[in-house]
């Protein structure tokens, strides 16, 4: 596991000094304010003009509406997206209009009459419609309104969580990068921000020190960095009391050793790669923030784990915007990722092809600063030029992918990931997973694996739906995406069972330059029964000479199953001929064959309604099962992916 903590690696300086030690932390905290002309003058045209279009087009919208009728719409039918949805609009509005504001500098008195600061005024008003909301936590998270049974949430008895946090943070930043010009025009604006910080972030955080986020208990999970990431902002920007802001760096710190206490040595995030920039890019943000304004003795970027942390994105990437989706991750990153901050620490660790991979990937979304990643975020990133000027400077450059190692082990989380080509999304990739049925965002998916061809995935995971209130309880695998029989797994007479007990055994992964494998003991995975073992051994062989590169599945078992399925969730075309498969996307192919005197092959089409689920694949999904017609009482399937060429 992890070596290092952050309370021990700052020491002393969390002692009675630590107030002296973060004293004016405002000016060092590598944001300047709206008045620094000379910083945000400098952000590149291309990037000012598409800021100054997305907020005239957001001043031309309606400002989105926080109802009680929506947000007990999460109680009534489990519909979270009625209220979640349009507070994430609010909050990416006004910060594009504060975005807009600082890239302006548009100012004027309180007194000044007519439209003089649209921008101004509309950022105020979306900051006042969230000071005067009843609660900003989300309503399946609240549990002490869930608690009393009503579906109206209590003012005077704030949750702490995710959504929570976010308006904080939002407060924070646009009171730190418009503190002088809302002095201007809106003056007790910023006095009625701190005040709502404080009454519903602040002071619970101080106050309840059992929230369950904390992990004190050791299942730390992305709420734990993104919580506390706001709160070391609120306490920085917006605490003006010394002594308590030092006390809330340490609660802070503190927490957040809990969640790099979970963390595995080898940089593996089991959320999955949108978590990753939920969670440990937070941690590394938090670290950015504490250095800059403690300096060396609040420096703690050296801890080993981070460069293995770091690596992740890269390490999981297929090609473009694909990557290996493992828990309730999608398959392509959406366009509101922070890439500046691999990018920046990439730099500092010598790391140039993680340098490299946050350009590619902020050049695949078209935009360095995304205001749906959040205004802290977004400032960040706008106030460096390096960052600007690598990702906006000339045309992009097919340089190569330098990050794409020929073979990434991740032995605490049990994935494999290889491919065909180091520095090259060309040919086969495949990806397969081991673990457990307890992991964080857990799927059913013991012994999963993924094929890409040329970057594309076309063996796949399908990813999750939109959550509703039914997501994270008991009935969370009565949906579909969740279950193994929508994984590329066996299913030897039962479909696989939640719980950290069912896991996969006996795990060992291989390589060297002609062959990658994994192979795992997966009948674990499944309840008790007549299964007394399965056997599963996933390869990637390279090309040599003038013969191709392909992939293996072993499958072999023992037991007397009243059935054996072969699952395999595809995405494309599908054409299915006896023994053979074509999977066909986007200009990408691969041809699945098997032994079918051994098997029949049956496949089916899922017509997707979900919007993620569409937004990722499609209009559809097609599995593949190939039922083997004779179990017995051990046997053994190979199927073979190569490219369709």
């Amino acid at each position: 596991m992890t070596t290092g903590t952050l309370g021990a690696s700052f020491g002393p300086a969390l002692g009675p000094g630590l107030a002296r030690l973060l004293a004016d932390p405002a000016g060092r905290i590598g944001v300047p304010d709206v008045t620094h002309r000379k910083v945000w003058d400098a952000v590149p045209r291309r990037v000012r003009e598409r800021l100054a279009a997305e907020a005239r087009d957001e001043l031309a919208r309606p400002e989105p509406r926080l109802t009680a009728g929506a947000w007990a719409r999460a109680a009534r039918a489990g519909d979270r997206g009625a209220y979640e949805d349009r507070a994430w609009e609010l909050q990416e509005r006004v910060s594009r209009l504060v975005l807009a504001a600082v890239l302006s500098g548009e100012a004027a008195d309180a007194t000044a009459a007519g439209e003089v600061c649209p921008h101004l005024d509309a950022a105020v008003d979306g900051l006042v419609r969230f000071a005067e909301a009843s609660t900003w936590c989300w309503a399946p998270h609240d549990r002490f309104t869930a608690a009393r049974g009503e579906v109206v949430p209590d003012a005077d008895e704030p949750y702490l969580d995710l959504g929570a946090a976010e308006v904080a943070a939002l407060f924070a930043w646009a009171d730190h990068a418009l503190g002088p010009h809302l002095d201007r025009r809106a003056p007790g604006l910023r006095r009625r921000l701190r005040r709502e910080v404080d009454r519903r972030v602040l002071a619970p955080f101080e106050e309840v020190r059992d929230w369950r986020w904390i992990g004190a208990d050791g299942n730390a999970n992305n709420w734990n960095p993104w919580i506390h990431s706001a709160v070391l902002t609120c306490a920085l920007l917006l605490c003006e009391d010394g002594a308590r802001r030092a006390r809330l760096v340490r609660l802070v710190v503190a927490g957040l050793d809990h969640y790099i206490a979970a963390l595995p040595d080898d940089g593996g995030v089991d959320e999955g790669i949108a978590y990753w920039w939920a969670g440990a890019c937070r941690v590394l943000e938090v670290l950015d923030l504490l250095a800059g304004v403690g300096g060396p003795a609040l420096d703690a970027r050296g801890l080993p784990l981070l460069g293995e942390l770091l690596r992740y994105p890269q390490r999981m990437h297929l090609g473009g915007s694909w990557y290996v989706n493992v828990g309730d991750a999608p398959p392509r990153l959406s366009g509101d990722r922070p890439w500046h901050v691999p990018y920046r620490w990439g730099e500092r660790l010598g790391l140039m092809e993680t340098s490299a991979h946050a350009v590619a990937g902020a050049r695949q979304e078209g935009d360095p600063a995304p205001p749906r990643a959040g205004l802290g975020r977004a400032l960040t990133a706008l106030a460096d030029p390096r960052w600007c000027d690598a990702v906006t400077a000339g045309a992009a450059r097919d340089e190569g992918a330098p990050w794409l190692a020929g073979q990434v082990w991740l032995p605490r989380l049990e994935i494999l990931v290889a491919r065909q080509e180091a520095a090259s999304p060309r040919g086969l990739t495949v990806a397969v997973k081991a673990g457990h049925n307890g992991e964080h965002h857990n799927h059913l998916d013991v012994g999963t694996y993924w094929v890409a061809a040329d970057g594309r995935p076309l063996v796949v995971d399908a990813g999750r739906p939109r959550y509703t209130g039914q997501t994270f309880g008991p009935e969370r695998y009565e949906a579909w995406p969740f279950q193994s029989a929508w994984h590329n797994v066996p299913e030897p007479g039962d479909t696989q069972s939640p719980g950290r007990e069912f896991t996969a055994r006996e795990v060992t992964a291989s390589g060297d330059g002609g062959r990658s494998g994994l192979t795992a003991e997966l009948s674990g995975a499944y309840p008790d029964g007549p299964l007394s073992g399965w056997r599963r051994s996933v390869s990637l062989v390279r090309a040599t000479g003038e013969a191709p590169a392909y992939v293996d599945v072993r499958d072999a078992w023992r037991g007397r199953v009243p059935y054996v399925r072969l699952r395999h969730l595809l995405s494309g075309r599908v054409e299915l001929a006896d023994g053979l498969a074509r999977v066909t996307a986007e200009g990408a192919g691969v041809v699945m064959r098997w032994d079918s005197s051994l098997c029949d092959a049956s496949a089916e089409r899922l017509e997707l309604e979900d919007p993620l689920l569409r937004e990722s694949w499609g209009a559809f999904l097609t599995r593949l099962t190939l039922t083997v017609r004779d179990p017995g009482s051990a046997g053994e399937v190979t199927v073979r992916w190569e490219s369709a060429v």
